[in-house]
């Protein structure tokens, strides 16, 4: 489960393995478009196992617009790959939070990650408006490994202290609006993804609060059971 969990922080390069045949009751309609892709291929692909594997693959000649349908039990984040051929970028990955229903990815060759437009998901729209603000914890920290990493050139204790104490109150900062966004929205599979990718080692306290308030549903969805095992898991270890 721990592998689990931090298969859930990391983008994973692309690992290449074969599609399975389609499977039936496809219920995710994905359309889209790559402006400026005229030849390549796109990879859709979710995490199985703490490895990638392919849902469908799609190749692109000529046309930029693509479409696609798979099956999902439950909201999941998705992967949209691009396979530039010869050319490797980091702005080859692409999340997206999937859920039943028709789902629009709108973006560009030369923007493939930054551009991106994606509409026709609640759970995803709830996590742009979550990382809106977690965006500006990551920058903040950012600003803190820099001042760090100077402050190892020419140490300083009160000024290493002073960084730690910050770093711990946004860490804290983090992990309350965190936790307090999975319970506001108890009601989306987010809940539990958030809590999982995003929180995982917080007081226990926490955790149980989220997998206490998520609605039925989403108790039953794929991140839902993930979370209540994880915490099973925890205070198994940690009694």
């Amino acid at each position: 489960m721990k592998k689990i969990v931090l298969s859930l922080l990391i983008i994973i390069a692309f690992i290449s393995c074969e599609k399975k045949d389609g499977a039936e009751g496809e219920n995710v309609h994905i359309t889209g478009n790559v402006e400026g892709l005229g030849q390549g291929k796109l990879y859709i692909q979710k995490i199985q196992d703490s490895a990638l594997v392919i849902l469908d693959s799609i190749i692109i000649k000529g046309d930029s617009k693509f479409e696609s349908n798979i099956k999902l039990e439950s909201p999941e984040m998705l992967y949209l790959f691009l396979d530039r051929g010869q050319t490797n970028s980091i702005d080859n990955n692409l999340m997206f939070f999937a859920e039943p229903g028709n789902i629009q990815i709108e973006t560009t060759l030369k923007e493939f990650f930054a551009g991106a437009k994606i509409t026709g998901s609640k759970s995803h729209d709830l996590w742009v408006e979550f990382n809106k603000i977690n965006r500006r914890f990551n920058e903040e920290n950012l600003t803190l490994i820099e001042k760090r990493l100077k402050n190892e050139l020419k140490p300083n204790q009160a000024t290493s202290d002073s960084i730690e104490t910050a770093y711990q109150n946004l860490l804290k900062r983090k992990y309350r609006y965190t936790a307090n966004f999975a319970v506001n929205h108890s009601d989306n599979a987010i809940a539990p993804y958030l809590a999982l990718s995003e929180i995982a080692n917080i007081n226990i306290t926490y955790l149980d609060t989220i997998q206490k308030s998520m609605k039925p549903d989403v108790a039953k969805s794929k991140y839902g059971k993930m979370l209540t095992e994880y915490i099973k898991e925890r205070k198994t270890t940690e009694k």
